[in-house]
């Protein structure tokens, strides 16, 4: 029977056979080929279809197919999706095609990408490019790539759909993919005839980290014998035959030293690629053979013509060349396979194009003195000596990338025939984890193993022993840690390692065994001495399957020859049946076999085991036992489990159970309960034959064979064996008989191991009762505990066991006798002599507030322990430091005896893991330690009730207040959808946004047409609705903008005018209102900002500029072009430059836009031209334009404001000072000007400054240069000067000569010109001819420039003696020397510099008039007014000086909707003027907030079209309306430095006059504007229906100087005020969750929010309903019955809960629990409590809690009844008491459920305890005790109580004690709490009582 059993564990089954055909076959048959496609165009169509042309087709196709079958390869992977399942993936090459499919088990095979090549692909593979990222903590992006190789180039196809093509500069032998990039092999050459004089060898191997990196040459540092030596890699006997990612290392195999050598591949350090540049004597001494000399010398003369001081050459000595046929013998190569120096190796800048430098091919093949090897090369002739140094100059070395480094070498003892290349490397790790580095010798038929292991340091190798193993061919199957090997005889051997497991049976396929009958003598191999469980028949077997195999050492033939050739002969029976010829594509446990027919089969081979608890049990067994017991113990498992027909998976822990107590050296057949483990029943034995046998007659054998079989046994015995599972069946009587017999078999191999291997699996037993999936496999595991616990004599563990599992474990009756010489031979651990360890009682201790000591963990295996422990111990002890360095004081963790590091290195690990700051209470630390620990929600569910509470409760308390910078993953776990929304990023814009929001909001559509073509269509009205949602001012401003219909042209027709005059004057007004018309795009620019965000396959829609009109009643078309009126020209040359600007802006940075794009939108006509240079300028201004392609960049040149887009986005010196000394049209430079400003800006730029300063006051030049537009050239210098010095003040380091305020004032106020200084001098030397300046400077042109730059430069500084030289004059004399616009500039400018003196009140701005004009405005009529006051150059003064203190309000509250600043300025103000400068002040202030009267105002001043309102006035006007609704309400202004500057440029206060004028500010500049523009729009969405809605927020602003730290009340969406004035944002309850956004530690994550749309997350609360539908909160379902709570429990009714909440589960739990139907009458009680724990889950938004409440009513109620088997609910609820007793409060738990529920169990133990004190007795005294309900409910009071295992009571002699004090004392220590005691007194005492 056992010899049976033994020789069938030797044979395992492989599964799943199929025939194997590469999917890429099939799919190329039906491509179209390159054959078939020049047919297609050689013929045409009619001929093709013609008979003779379809055979010609057809057969051209065969031959191609017939062709490339030869040519196919193709190789397979592992695959993984995102969801984690597993596929396989095929990459097929024929031909020019390259094909890369995928499949799985489940899905049928499918194309991912076929490519087509023009050149035979050479090689095709999978390879990871690395793409570093400039930001060092962003992780590098891995692009996944197929590399298809040509003959000239690779090409590089990415998974993200990139396209490369590398060319290839010499011809490659072989690519291989690494970890680093690709590693290409260079083809060696052999030049033909002589040899040409000796070179330098040229490097042979080359590395490419990125398709666009360039190629170069690989380093080696090798170890000599002295020293070791760097240099390049140039053997060309050096072939790679195997590169492997993970370690990082290649293979390589030295054709003349025949030996295999390991390299470890690295990146370069910047040292080694410094000492390999250096000439080679410093790399190393040069070793030279004696013949050298004279060869050196002949080098060197070939060398002389190149010889000079420049050369490379120079460098270039002979070295280590012992390659020279004269000594072949002279240097020995054994230590370090020579990789020769190349230093001069040169780089050109273009490999692929071909130049007259060293590029491309050349310079990888040249060498430095001979002909060229290939005759095509690039330069002339191919027999030119490079004698032209002039070429050499240019070249530059190739700096290396990667090196190798030597880590082992096969010694040459093993073999040193030729051709002994290996032809399979793979690197392969058994079952206990060691790895090997195996290489299969064909030639020799031997597979080499070499172990290696990782040192401490990972990053060092070290290599040790090599096995060799006799085989014809091997692959590994990583998933089981296992490799195949094709014996020489045919038969297929499964190893793990270099350990043979076994045989492995293929259905179907016959082993050559049964056939071939000649008995060789044994070979010895290395395996001889391998001991395996099945000794005997393994010799038997192997004496057959060694056939004909030859000594490796006899083996001379070449290896051309088929290896299989020596046994064919002698097996004629081979030849009718196919059998194994190799293996190929091995993938994850799956393997093809290649047959001898040609045809190829795919099977798996099984896995050593599938169940769950088996695969924990083997971790923890692989763990604890020395490696090679472990590795025995896993073979065996291995083979009985897999045998030919083995069991079905429900049945594998019960054969698990019997291997691993056979092994220990138990009789399983004689212990009654192993014995009925049915593993075989349900297997009919005839499936698993003894042999699979060639012949299917039987024999006589077979019926001995089912005799002895255990089926036969179970069927005879056991007739009613109706039991199923692990309640055993007890044969009648009998069972003490033969106890007194069962013992163990202490020769067994486990046999000293059991204490070990009992612990280890208590541990995990203890881990699996903290998971509810996993209890089955726990009460499964506690069968063999006790068992063994009972035979081990360790009462604390049985006593354990038995109060866990009560009724369970009473069944068990018998023990194996172990005598005492016996307990000596097992090996007892240290930790086997303390307490038996109770996962729960130690939590429970924990709650309790007692001490604790560590726990023992086993590391890897028991990770739930380990997290619950340390959660326990973090958030119940409140141990801050329990997670990183308390640990130990918690856990403490096993070690094996051969891992006895592995305790340091999970230490380790665990310190250096960041601790969470300490700020936060000990709930956040929790909650962020177990994301961290990978604990998701899912895994808390299965965490049993009670020891989850805690956790839960820390949840709850995060939940409630969040912080706002957690990771997704933490907010994930707290439940907060919101705030995990918001941590993935998701813009607004990207989802297609919803509009039916707000239909009702949409105005009366006319036509889709006109709807499209406004420009303003892509606001968001979700939004605007929002925000303005009582009436339709968007639309009215959408009216006020819009500029692409045409004008309604309303002239009375008086019937004194003829018609001709009638057209005039409707041609009059219509150029009147032209002018408004044209100023609208800049406005609308402002309306739209960053709205929209293009379709790159469509161009960007730009509206019309519509300049005809209609005029009623006939609606007759009005038209300027008639030719009745003169109209200006070029009047629309401007406008239309806006009208790009204004399409451009539309542009949300966020998108994607595209070199290609841009220049897509280029426009056909030339008409159009202005628009598109506005449309760059834009694209500039919103940070676009930096995609624009350098080449492109040079056409823009040109461009009116290219120049000034182009600063705007560059930030350094891309601009150079001197562009507008070209020769560029003026508003170019005026543009260029302030483009350096931009691009300087804020940085003191000390040269810049200088040459601005100058320009400022530029006198106009002889050649009429300067002559035009000067004041607003000067202008630009000045603002451009004003950001270079931004906001310095006196500090302008390094220019303290210039004197720059100073200069600055001379501009400004006049006076004599200085001299200029240094390099301008020459500029200005002679005057210009037509204006005469003289000596003095023109202050009318530079006054502006100047003021605003003295302002820019003093910004915020508060400098008062700056600020009192801008000062309004107050004396008459002086007022009428100055321009009454410059007193608007200089008061603007000395507030800007006392910007913290800028107050929102009338007095403030009226404090800016000087004394002289106060005293006369006011008092005009009743003082005669003295002669020499001029009365109208008074008023020009004060009316401007207010509006300078009106726009200092302006900037100083830009964007803060400050109310008072608002009712200073919209207070007494009417003066036509300044009245413009006044509305943008206004709308400054209001910035995007679309106030409604300053919405009055534009309106009103759009409708005045007559009188003075020219084309500036309606620029103005209209930007403030753009201002008033920026961005569409989603923008507003900042007040930052920069912010101020670009407003200063757009809002400068002198407007042109007609559309072409350009002379005081460029128009362009208008739109500067945007660079102030920031979004702090917040808009609250709802994370469940994903629309915008209204959220009560508290805005909590810092305390300044100004007022104490406020806290207002907002309604979002709002717009938030500038970030800095702010400490915190908080979404206020009770609506939605609360939410903290806290701004005092940084204002990143509101910005990040504020960038993307501002789109906040927010969640509803249950039964609240959001404020659009619920304004006052009345209708929420909380609202009505909160008076009484008894009767709101019954009023509630199910249906009700789908208004609190969407969760399905909740809803279908009210609709079947809760409701009282016809079936639940009786159970009127229990819907009503369901009901309740319903209605509180819901309301107090912990629905999850709903299954804990019911576990604890179930629990109760168990235990009333009396019929708890097992304590485990017990345990939870005690858990949850003692959570509720600890922390004072009931948290999670209704107030009334828990005190019931406690004094339900109360009462019911109390019950049991009054009748049945003599079972407690009897328990306390080990008294043997019979019955069932008793002990059941004795182990649940035991367990409830916390009353401690029987050994530390006797120990701690409680029943000794006399009196209570006494006992409480004593028992305090023992921790048992006086609930307990109080009921136990009574027995503890009663013997004292009854003996005194």
């Amino acid at each position: 029977m056992s010899h049976v059993y033994e020789e069938r564990a030797t044979m395992i089954a492989a599964g799943e056979l199929q025939s194997f055909v590469p999917f890429g076959r099939e799919h190329c048959k039906n491509h179209p080929n390159a054959v078939n496609l020049q047919l297609r165009q050689l013929q045409p169509a009619s001929e093709l279809w013609s008979s003779d042309g379809a055979a010609g087709l057809v057969g051209s196709l065969q031959e191609v197919t017939l062709q490339e079958r030869e040519k196919e390869r193709w190789q397979l992977r592992k695959g993984t999706a995102p969801d984690e399942v597993e596929y396989e993936e095929e990459l097929y090459v024929a031909g020019n095609m390259v094909i890369w499919s995928r499949g799985s088990k489940n899905q049928a095979s499918y194309v991912y990408k076929a490519f087509t090549v023009d050149s035979p692909v050479q090689q095709a593979l999978w390879c990871n490019f690395t793409v570093p990222q400039s930001k060092k903590d962003v992780k590098d992006v891995v692009e996944q790539t197929v590399c298809i190789v040509q003959s000239t180039c690779v090409n590089v196809h990415s998974m993200s759909g990139k396209d490369f093509m590398s060319p290839l500069p010499f011809q490659v032998s072989a690519l291989w993919s690494t970890k680093f990039g690709l590693l290409l092999e260079r083809k060696n050459i052999i030049v033909d005839g002589h040899m040409s004089p000796i070179r330098e060898p040229l490097p042979t191997l080359f590395s490419m980290l990125h398709p666009l990196d360039e190629i170069a040459p690989v380093v080696c540092k090798s170890t000599g014998l002295f020293e070791s030596r760097l240099q390049y890699v140039s053997d060309s006997a050096l072939r790679v035959v195997f590169t492997c990612h993970e370690p990082s290392i290649i293979m390589t195999y030295d054709t003349q030293q025949c030996t295999h050598t390991v390299w470890t591949l690295r990146k370069v350090t910047p040292e080694e690629q410094t000492t390999v540049l250096k000439c080679p004597d410093q790399a190393g001494p040069v070793h030279t053979p004696n013949a050298a000399p004279s060869l050196l010398s002949t080098h060197l003369r070939n060398v002389t013509r190149l010889d000079s001081p420049a050369s490379p050459l120079h460098c270039h000595v002979l070295h280590n060349q012992s390659r020279i046929p004269a000594s072949p013998g002279l240097h020995s190569r054994a230590h370090s396979p020579s990789i020769s120096n190349m230093a001069a190796l040169s780089r050109a800048h273009s490999p692929g194009i071909a130049a007259p430098s060293f590029s491309g091919a050349q310079r990888f093949n040249m060498s430095c003195h001979t002909p060229s090897p290939r005759g095509h090369s690039i330069l002339a002739s191919p027999n030119s000596t490079l004698n032209d140094t002039a070429l050499l100059q240019e070249m530059e070395p190739i700096l290396p990338d990667l090196c190798i480094e030597q880590l082992w070498t096969e010694t040459s003892a093993i073999s040193r025939e030729k051709g002994c290349q290996a032809s399979k490397v793979f690197i392969t790790s058994d079952l206990c984890e060691n790895k090997y580095l195996c290489f299969l010798v064909e030639s020799h038929q031997q597979l080499r193993c070499v172990k290696f292991l990782e040192s401490n340091e990972t990053s060092q190798l070290i290599f040790a022993s090599v096995t060799v193993i006799t085989a014809k061919d091997a692959a590994p199957l990583e998933d089981i840690h296992t490799m195949l090997v094709l014996e020489a005889s045919g038969s297929l051997v499964l190893y793990t390692g270099v350990t043979r497991v076994s045989k492995v049976f293929i259905p179907g396929l016959l082993p050559p065994t049964f056939s071939v009958q000649n008995h060789q003598p044994q070979l010895s191999t290395p395996l001889e001495n391998i001991s395996t469980p099945a000794r005997a028949t393994v010799q038997h077997m192997s004496r057959l399957e060694e056939v004909g195999m030859p000594s490796p050492v006899l083996e001379v033939r070449s290896s051309t020859q088929h290896h299989e050739s020596s046994w064919l002969e002698d097996t004629p029976f081979q030849q009718a049946a196919p059998h194994i010829h190799t293996f190929r594509d091995p993938v994850s446990n799956r393997v093809t076999l290649e047959l001898s027919s040609g045809s190829m089969l795919r099977i798996t081979i099984p896995e050593v085991a599938t169940s769950e608890l088996v695969k924990r049990c083997l971790q923890a067994i692989r763990f604890i036992l020395p490696k090679d017991t472990a590795m025995k113990v896993l073979v065996k498992w291995y083979n009985s489990y897999n045998a030919p027909g083995g069991p079905s998976m429900h049945l594998e822990w019960n054969l698990f159970v019997t291997c691993l107590m056979t092994m220990m050296g138990y009789n399983t057949e004689r212990l009654t309960w192993t014995r009925n483990l049915h593993f075989e029943v349900p297997l009919s034995p005839v499936i698993a034959p003894k042999k699979a046998r060639p012949a299917d007659t039987g024999s006589d054998e077979d019926w001995g064979y089912l005799r002895c079989s255990d089926y036969h046994w179970q069927v005879s015995m056991q007739p009613a064996l109706a039991v199923q599972g692990l309640e055993p069946v007890w044969p009648p009587g009998g069972v003490d008989n033969h106890q007194s017999a069962l013992g163990l078999e202490s020769s067994a191999m486990l046999f000293p191991h059991i204490p070990v291997l009992f612990y280890v699996l208590h541990l995990l037993y203890e881990d699996l009762k903290l998971d509810e999936l996993q209890r089955s496999g726990a009460r499964a595991l506690v069968g063999l505990l006790q068992q063994l616990a009972k035979d081990l004599q360790l009462e604390d563990f049985i006593d354990l066991y038995w109060r866990d599992y009560p009724s369970f474990i009473k069944t068990f009756k018998e023990a194996c006798v172990i005598d005492q010489a016996q307990m000596e031979l097992m090996t007892w651990p240290v930790f086997l002599d303390g307490e038996a360890p109770c996962v729960f009682s130690w939590l429970s201790r924990s709650l309790r507030g007692q001490d604790v000591t560590p726990f023992p963990c086993l590391p890897g295996i028991c990770e739930r322990t380990k997290l619950l422990v340390l959660s326990y111990a973090l958030y119940v002890v409140g141990d801050e430091d329990a997670i990183s360095t308390n640990m130990l004081k918690y856990l403490s963790r096993l070690s094996a005896g051969q891992k006895k590091n592995m305790s340091d290195p999970f230490l380790r690990r665990q310190s250096s893991m960041k601790p969470a700051p300490s700020s936060g209470c000990l709930a956040e630390k929790l909650v962020v330690w177990l994301t961290s620990a990978g604990f998701t929600l899912k895994d808390l569910e299965s965490v049993p009730f009670g020891v989850a509470l805690p956790i839960r409760d820390a949840i709850y308390q995060c939940r409630e207040h969040p912080c706002s910078d957690w990771s997704e993953e933490v907010c994930a776990l707290i439940g907060r959808q919101d705030l995990t929304k918001q941590a993935h990023k998701v813009t607004l814009a990207n989802r297609k946004s919803t509009v039916g929001l707000n239909v009702m909001l949409e105005p009366p559509v006319t036509s889709e047409a006109d709807e499209e073509e406004d420009g303003m269509t892509d606001l968001h009205p979700e939004v605007t609705g929002l925000i303005w949602s009582q009436d339709l001012r968007v639309q009215e401003v959408r009216r006020l903008l819009q500029s692409s219909r045409p004008i309604r042209v309303n002239v009375p027709h008086l019937p004194e005018v003829s018609d001709h005059e009638y057209i005039e004057e409707k041609e009059n007004k219509l150029l009147q209102l032209c002018q408004r018309t044209m100023a609208l795009p800049v406005g609308r620019g402002l309306f739209t900002l960053f709205s929209y965000h293009p379709v790159p396959t469509e161009p960007l829609p730009v509206p019309k500029l519509n300049l005809t009109g209609r005029a009623p009643p006939r609606n007759t078309m009005v038209d300027l072009n008639s030719g009745n009126i003169d109209v200006p020209p070029n009047m629309t040359c401007w406008p239309s430059f806006h009208n790009g600007v204004a399409a451009g802006l539309k542009i949300a940075p966020a998108s994607q836009v595209e070199s290609a794009w841009i220049a897509y939108n280029k426009p056909k006509s030339a008409d159009l031209a202005n628009e598109y240079a506005g449309f760059l300028m834009a694209l500039g201004l919103n940070g676009h334009l930096t995609k624009l392609a350098t080449l492109n960049i040079h056409d823009y040149l040109t461009k009116v404001s290219y120049s000034l887009s182009w600063a705007e986005t560059c930030t350094s010196h891309k601009s150079s000072c001197k562009r507008h000394e070209l020769d560029v049209p003026h508003s170019v430079q005026v543009a260029a000007v302030v483009g350096i400003g931009l691009i300087y800006q804020g940085t003191g730029h000390r040269h810049n400054a200088e040459v601005l300063l100058a320009e400022i006051g530029r006198p106009p030049g002889p050649e009429m240069e300067y002559c035009t537009d000067r004041e607003s050239y000067s202008l630009a210098a000045g603002l451009a000067l004003g950001m270079v010095c931004l906001g310095h003040g006196s500090n302008l380091i390094g220019m303290t000569d210039l004197n720059v305020p100073e200069q600055l004032y001379q501009y400004m106020v006049g006076g004599h010109r200085r001299m200029h200084a240094g390099i301008n001098r020459e500029k200005h030397k002679s005057p210009s001819y037509q204006i005469k300046e003289g000596d003095t400077i023109n202050v009318d042109v530079t006054c502006p420039g100047a003021t605003l730059a003295l302002a820019m430069i003093y910004l915020k500084t508060n400098n008062r003696s700056v600020a009192d030289w801008l000062k309004a004059p107050d004396t008459m004399f002086l007022l009428d020397f100055i321009k009454p616009e410059f007193l608007l500039l200089r008061t603007l400018a000395r507030c800007l510099i006392m910007w913290d003196e800028i107050f929102p009140n009338a007095d403030w701005v009226t404090s800016n008039v000087p004394q002289i004009i106060q005293e006369n405005i006011g008092n005009q009529d009743q003082t005669s007014i003295s002669e020499d006051l001029n009365m109208e150059t008074l008023v020009q003064a004060h009316d401007y000086i207010i509006a300078g203190g009106c726009l200092a309000v302006g900037f100083r509250f830009a964007g803060s909707a400050n109310s008072d600043a608002f009712d200073c300025l919209t207070g007494q103000y009417n003066l036509q003027t300044c009245l413009s400068m006044v509305l943008l002040a206004v709308s400054m202030v209001m910035a995007g907030s679309g106030n409604l009267k300053v919405l009055q105002l534009c309106r009103f001043f759009h409708k005045r079209t007559f009188g003075e309102m020219n084309y500036g006035f309606h620029m103005a006007h209209h930007m403030a309306l753009g201002l008033l609704f920026l961005g569409g309400g989603r923008y507003t202004l900042s007040t930052s430095n920069s912010a101020i500057a670009a407003l200063l440029c757009a809002l400068y206060p002198h407007f042109p006059a007609h559309s072409t004028d350009n002379r005081y500010h460029l128009q362009a500049l208008r739109h500067l504007a945007v660079l102030a523009a920031e979004p702090r729009l917040l808009v609250p969405v709802d994370v469940d229906s994903l629309k915008p809605c209204y959220a009560l927020l508290d805005v909590t602003y810092r305390e300044t100087q100004w007022y104490e730290e406020t806290t207002v009340e907002l309604m979002a969406p709002t717009m938030l005020p500038e970030l800095h004035l702010l400490k915190r944002i908080k979404v206020k309850g009770p609506r939605y969750w609360e939410l903290n956004i806290d701004i005092s530690k940084g204002t990143q994550h509101l910005q990040s929010i504020l960038s993307k749309d501002g789109v906040l997350y927010v969640k509803l609360r249950a039964g609240q309903l959001p404020y659009k539908d619920d304004p006052q909160g009345w209708k929420s379902l909380l609202a009505p019955n909160l008076n009484s709570r008894s009767a709101e429990v019954h009023t509630f009714k199910p249906e009700a809960v789908s208004t609190f909440t969407s969760d399905a589960a909740l809803v279908s739990f009210a609709e079947y629990f809760c409701r009282a139907s016809e079936s639940m009458k009786h159970k009127q009680e229990t819907v009503a409590l369901l009901s309740a724990i319903l209605y509180e889950c819901v309301t107090q938004e912990y629905p999850e809690m709903l299954p804990t409440h019911i576990s604890i009513d179930q629990a109760v109620r168990t235990l009333e009844r009396g019929d708890l088997c097992e304590t485990f609910s017990l345990w939870q609820m005690k858990l949850v008491l003692e959570l509720c007793e600890s922390r004072g409060r009931g948290l999670l738990l209704s107030s009334e459920f828990l005190p019931v529920m406690k004094s339900s169990a109360d009462r019911a133990l109390d019950h049991w305890l009054c009748d049945n004190s003599h079972v407690l007795q009897a328990y306390l005294r080990r008294q043997s005790m019979n019955n069932d309900t008793d002990i059941s409910m004795l182990a649940c009071f035991l367990v409830y109580h916390s009353i401690p295992s029987l050994k530390n009571m006797v120990a701690s002699d409680l029943e000794g004690c006399s009196c209570f004090p006494e006992l409480l004392l004593k028992s305090s220590q023992l921790g048992v709490p006086v609930r307990a005691l109080l009921r136990l007194s009574p027995l503890l005492l009663q013997k004292h009582d009854s003996g005194v």
